[in-house]
């Protein structure tokens, strides 16, 4: 029989999941708070003809995302162009830099010229990588996480030992390379898991094969295409999307969500699925139908939130690569800003994209679009005075790295994006951009729960839950939601 269920948010996790249960039958309405799809991976343009994609730029893990496409008959290029970037990008030092090539053989001479022996020590890395990318994200990721009991099996068994889980990733990098710089480079990936390498386990060595191995790619026209695409994917299933629509509480009766208040309407529905942020979808609910308290979530270790700056430049900037590191400074001592001190780091390190050198179609000809982003703690204050003096320091870091100078005085377009817009635009917890963070205390069976443990047919999905941040993760977790929803009989719900 079919059911009607609503999903909250249409970020990746919710495109995600109304695709595979339209696809199982259902009546599936997406709610938006938005005038578009994508949640942090909207899209906005300018009058002066920029288009700016506002959050995901890293498009890692393509398999993945082409297991989505595949589930639905289709792939990526029946949608857009993907196109592989070399370098992948380039990591700024105070005295060099290092840009990584898109081919693993190349990198493995890179790091032979660095360090010797570095570049069999590398490709002794990267056979380990491949074994825990493939061994996680197959056998590990697209578990429910209701009990440790789904991770007893031979083969899971079998494996337990070289997937390092108990090792912290900086001390395993340490035993492969020697070389400040290559240390660096192989504990960048990590951040996007959202915690110190000394926090987190070994096992995410695979992000360095899900990107320095499977390559750095971008969807020409902006990352939004791919939110544009799983949509149609959605659509043609036969989800419907409902926009500017706010969720303003979820209804209960007898022990189950009998409705959602949204715009100041009820709308009556079977089952509900949260893709928004999950603190915030619990304070839709009366205090006893809650998963968690607010000590919890206070002692919860969540990624970084950033300070964003999206700009529009009038003239060509050379020397500048689509992916740029600014990385002249420590990154432990903005790490301890972010997660010990909890303030706005005094050396801070900095991420540029600039689609434009891939993309004519995101600037004017002849002119730049330019995404800076850099990590911070969340809950802090980002008074527009203080984002700007660190527009004015990123900006001479950049003109130091490619000879331009004025670089504020070429500016037509800015807009800056922080903490307190996360909160505005997301109700993101803190303010956080990337949800919580992988530590070993925050690994499957220790997130938060997908399933409501006092309502039948409330679910969460998305970057606060399994299996945590990042596009990949939310289009898995998308999934594993859907899949327990559709084993349910309809009676359950």
């Amino acid at each position: 029989m079919k059911k009607r269920i609503a999903v909250i948010g249409s970020g990746f996790s919710g495109l995600s999941t109304s695709a595979y249960l339209a696809k199982a039958g259902n009546e599936v309405s997406v709610f938006e708070k938005h005038d578009r799809p994508g949640g942090r991976a909207r899209q906005f343009s300018t009058a002066q003809g920029y288009v700016f994609d506002m959050g995901p730029s890293w498009y890692w893990m393509p398999d993945i995302i082409e297991s989505f496409f595949a589930d639905f008959g289709h792939k990526s290029s029946d949608f857009f162009e993907l196109i592989t970037l070399n370098p992948q990008f380039e990591i700024i030092f105070s005295q060099d830099k290092i840009s990584v090539p898109k081919n693993l053989e190349e990198l493995k001479l890179l790091f032979e010229q660095i360090e010797k022996g570095a570049g069999l020590q590398l490709e002794k890395f990267m056979k380990s990588a491949k074994f825990k990318y493939e061994a996680g994200m197959q056998d590990f990721v697209n578990k429910p996480c209701h009990n440790w009991f789904e991770f007893i099996s031979p083969k899971i068994a079998k494996s337990a030992l070289k997937l390092d889980l108990l090792t912290n990733f900086r001390n395993y990098v340490a035993k492969y390379f020697k070389n400040e710089k290559l240390r660096t480079l192989m504990e960048f990936p990590v951040i996007f898991l959202g915690a110190s390498p000394k926090n987190i386990p070994a096992l995410y060595s695979l992000m360095n094969y899900g990107g320095y191995a499977l390559g750095t790619h971008y969807p020409n026209g902006g990352f939004y295409q791919l939110v544009l695409a799983m949509k149609k994917v959605a659509e043609n299933q036969g989800a419907v999307f409902h926009f500017n629509k706010t969720v303003e509480s979820i209804n209960t009766q007898n022990g189950k969500v009998s409705s959602l208040t949204i715009n100041g309407e009820i709308y009556e529905f079977d089952a509900v699925i949260a893709s928004s942020d999950y603190h915030h979808t619990e304070t839709l609910l009366n205090k006893e139908y809650r998963n968690y308290s607010e000590a919890y979530w206070q002692n919860k270790t969540f990624a970084p939130s950033s300070l964003i700056y999206y700009l529009g430049i009038k003239q060509s900037i050379p020397n500048l690569k689509h992916h740029t590191l600014f990385f002249e400074n420590d990154l432990d001592e903005h790490i301890d800003c972010i997660y010990g001190a909890k303030k706005w780091p005094g050396k801070p390190l900095f991420y540029t994209c600039c689609p434009s050198k891939t993309d004519n179609t995101v600037a004017p000809k002849g002119k730049e679009n330019l995404f800076l982003l850099m990590p911070l703690a969340i809950g802090i204050n980002d008074e527009e005075f203080v984002r700007e003096q660190y527009l004015t320091e990123m900006l001479a870091r950049i003109e130091k790295h490619t000879g331009v100078a004025g670089l504020r005085s070429m500016i037509e377009y800015k807009r800056s994006y922080c903490v307190s817009d996360f909160v505005s635009d997301y109700n993101a917890y803190g303010g956080n951009a990337y949800g919580l963070a992988n530590t070993l205390g925050q690994t499957a069976v220790l997130k938060p729960k997908i399933k409501s443990k006092r309502l039948k047919n409330l679910f969460y999905t998305g970057q606060l839950t399994v299996p945590g941040p990042g596009v990949p993760p939310s289009i898995i977790s998308g999934k594993i939601v859907a899949n327990e929803i559709i084993k349910l009989k309809h009676e359950e719900l």
